[in-house]
């Protein structure tokens, strides 16, 4: 019998998984998600998966426990239907936030999802920017990583901006910081954060020059938008000609619209691997398209071929 590739989507990010379908020129599958009036999910391929070499496209993006629930139930039935080999692509890794104990008594939820993900039957996962990358060792079997550093930063570098200047948000992030400011061929600067509660930020330091540059702040999720914004006022109080945020991820929870409407930044980039309502598009937003990477990475994992080499500045997808 002859190899099959199958794509099917859940119901987080329709819009990039029909991205990807067009990339590859692959139809998504026959697949019915519903409901029940208790709230308990119902997952059904409609068509035959017996044999074949399925991607999942999930992104665990809010709802969070419901795309969650979803994506694990969606591997259980193509498990249970004799599919031959099961990836999952996670655009957005739900729960990589807690990826570590940092007080006593806390769980280590990212590696529940990477114990409840290998449980439920996953082969291979293919994901994009995890908030820490050492997530990847949570599960015994591959894991794709993949950045949108190299997608940000042919976007800025297009935009033609004099005296740039990468900003990391904290300390944390200033390694991937430096590989975007060595792609810009610009320096970079580091901001100081603490967090005195979860969901806030401040702002204490920046170590670098910034005075007169376009800064350019990037991290890998944007959630309520705090630290964004208040990073950005920190940067203009020390001189900084205007500032730009790049992200791989866009959570948006409130109020981070409003925050990022009413805070004095040029303009925000995200990626698609979560969808972004068209409304909030027309002001600060853009939106970047991550598909052809996530297209090219699920054509070389079908075809034996090296994922690593979609990481050269060089590749064209």
């Amino acid at each position: 019998m002859s190899r099959r590739m199958l794509l099917f989507a859940g119901t987080s990010n329709p819009e990039l998984a029909e991205q990807i379908s067009q990339y590859l020129d692959v139809p998504l599958g026959d697949i019915k998600i519903q409901r029940f009036a208790n709230g308990e999910i119902y997952v059904r391929f409609l068509e035959s998966v017996r044999g074949a070499d399925i991607f999942l496209i999930q992104s665990t993006c809010a709802p969070v426990n419901e795309t969650l629930m979803e994506l694990l139930i969606m591997i259980d039935a193509a498990k249970r239907a004799s599919a031959a080999h099961i990836c999952v692509v996670i655009p957005h890794y739900g729960y990589a936030r807690q990826d570590k104990k940092s007080a006593a008594r806390e769980p280590i939820t990212a590696r529940l999802v990477a114990d409840m993900l290998e449980v439920a039957g996953v082969d291979r996962i293919i994901t994009m920017d995890l908030h820490q990358g050492q997530i990847q060792g949570f599960f015994s079997i591959p894991v794709n990583h993949l950045t949108a550093l190299g997608t940000l930063a042919e976007y800025f570098g297009s935009l033609g901006l004099s005296d740039m200047c990468v900003v990391s948000p904290d300390v944390g992030r200033a390694k991937v910081c430096k590989k975007l400011a060595d792609m810009l061929d610009a320096p970079l600067a580091i901001m100081h954060k603490g967090r005195p509660e979860h969901n806030v930020a401040e702002i204490t330091s920046v170590v670098g020059n910034v005075k007169g540059k376009n800064c350019i702040v990037t991290d890998d999720m944007i959630d309520t938008a705090g630290s964004i914004t208040e990073g950005a006022k920190a940067l203009l109080a020390q001189g900084a000609k205007a500032v730009w945020v790049g992200a791989t991820h866009g959570i948006f929870s409130p109020p981070a619209f409003e925050r990022i409407e009413a805070t004095p930044i040029e303009e925000l980039v995200v990626t698609n691997t979560i969808p972004v309502p068209a409304e909030y598009q027309t002001g600060k937003i853009k939106v970047l398209s991550v598909a052809p990477m996530f297209g090219m990475a699920i054509k070389n994992v079908y075809n034996d071929a090296s994922v690593s080499d979609l990481f050269d500045p060089d590749f064209q997808f």
